[in-house]
C-alpha cells in the first residue's frame, strides 16, 4: 500500500512538473509554423499598413511567415470576434484600433465578444485625426466649418459606425452646437476617398490617410485632433489652438491575443513586436505615416485602455451616439 502512495505521489509530483514547465517549453518553441495577423479593417487604411510593415519585420525576426488577412465589418467586431474566438496558442494575432474595445461595446447591442477575452500584446502606435474638408466647400478654417454646421448643416464621412471619425463627428456635433450628418464607409480609406470627391463635406478621419491628399492641396486641413501638431503637416494647428478642446483625441493601434494566450507566448511576440518598431527602417515609415510609437505593454496596456473606455462611455452617453 505504502508503494502505491509513493507511486501516486510521484505522478502527481510529476505532472505538476510537467504543468508548470510546458508553458516555458512552449515559449522555446514559439513559434513553430506561420503567424496570421488579423486586422479588423479593410485593406489600404492605416492599422492594415502598420500590421503588414510590422509582419514583414517579424517575419525576418522569426523565420517564420507571418500572414495579415482582413476581416473587416460591424465596427471591426467581426475580425476581433473571429480572434477571440481562435485557438489562444499565440498564432491568430489581431492588429486593430482601440474602438473594439473602447467604444463598441457602448454602442453595439449584443456584442459577440467582451474585451476581457482579449489580452494585449502592446499598445503599439498612437495617430490624432485631421479635420479636412473638400475644397469645392470654400471651407478654409474651422471658424467657417462651424458656421455652415450652425447653418445648412454638414456631411461627415467616417470609416464606419462606432469608427475614430463616428465618435469625433459625435463630440464635435456636441461640442460646437452644429448639424452634422454622419455618412458611414467600410474603412478609412473609402471615408477619406469621399472627402476627397466631394461625396460628403468634411471628415475628422486618420491623419495618416489623410496627409497625402493635403500635401497635394485635394483636402483643405483645417486641424488636428492630437495633443501635438503632425511632424508632417506643421502649419495646421491642433483642435485645443483653435478653441475646441472637447475633440482632443487620438487613435491607438493594438495587437491582442485571446486572453488564455500563455504570458511566456505573449513575452516573445512583445519583443518580436517591440523589436520590429525599433527598426531604423520601421521608426523611418511611422514617422512618414505620422504615427507615435507607444510601446505599452501589460498593466500600462491594460489602464490606458481602460481610461479611454471610461472617457468614451460618458462621451457616448452624454451625445447619445449610436449605431446607424
Amino acid at each position: 500500500m505504502n508503494s502505491i502512495k509513493k507511486s501516486l505521489k510521484a505522478a502527481i509530483a510529476l505532472g505538476l512538473l510537467v504543468s508548470l514547465t510546458m508553458p516555458a517549453v512552449r515559449a522555446q518553441s514559439f513559434p513553430a509554423k506561420p503567424i496570421r495577423f488579423i486586422n479588423n479593417f479593410p485593406a489600404g487604411g492605416p492599422s492594415d499598413f502598420l500590421a503588414r510593415t510590422v509582419g514583414e519585420a517579424i517575419t525576418t525576426n522569426f523565420k517564420q511567415p507571418v500572414i495579415t488577412e482582413n476581416k473587416a465589418g460591424a465596427g471591426g467586431n467581426i475580425g476581433a470576434d473571429f480572434v477571440a474566438k481562435s485557438p489562444a496558442d499565440g498564432y491568430t494575432v489581431l492588429i486593430g484600433i482601440d474602438t473594439a474595445f473602447t467604444v463598441n461595446p457602448y454602442i453595439y447591442k449584443g456584442m459577440p465578444f467582451k474585451p476581457a477575452d482579449f489580452k494585449p500584446i502592446m499598445v503599439m502606435v498612437s495617430s490624432g485625426l485631421l479635420v479636412g474638408t473638400y475644397p469645392g466647400t470654400g471651407i478654409k478654417t474651422l471658424k467657417d466649418l462651424i458656421a455652415q454646421g450652425k447653418g445648412k448643416g454638414l456631411n461627415f464621412s467616417s470609416g464606419g459606425s462606432g469608427s475614430p471619425g463616428h465618435l469625433a463627428s459625435e463630440i464635435f456635433m456636441d461640442a460646437a452646437d452644429i448639424k452634422i450628418q454622419h455618412v458611414p464607409y467600410k474603412g478609412n480609406s473609402p471615408a477619406v476617398l469621399a472627402v476627397l470627391s466631394g461625396e460628403v463635406d468634411a471628415g475628422v478621419l486618420a491623419t495618416p490617410g489623410m496627409l497625402p491628399h493635403v500635401k497635394a492641396g485635394k483636402i483643405t486641413p483645417l486641424a488636428v485632433t492630437s495633443r501635438q501638431r503632425s511632424r508632417s503637416a506643421p502649419d495646421v494647428p491642433t483642435v485645443m489652438e483653435v478653441g475646441l478642446k472637447e475633440l482632443e483625441l487620438e487613435v491607438l493601434y493594438v495587437a491582442m491575443v485571446p486572453a488564455a494566450t500563455p504570458e511566456p507566448v505573449v513575452q516573445v511576440l512583445q519583443k518580436a513586436f517591440t523589436d520590429a518598431l525599433k527598426r531604423p527602417e520601421t521608426q523611418a515609415q511611422l514617422v512618414s505615416m505620422d504615427l507615435f510609437y507607444e510601446g505599452l505593454t501589460g498593466p500600462e496596456a491594460v489602464k490606458r485602455l481602460s481610461d479611454l473606455s471610461q472617457r468614451y462611455g460618458r462621451i457616448i452617453k452624454s451625445t447619445g451616439m449610436k449605431v446607424e
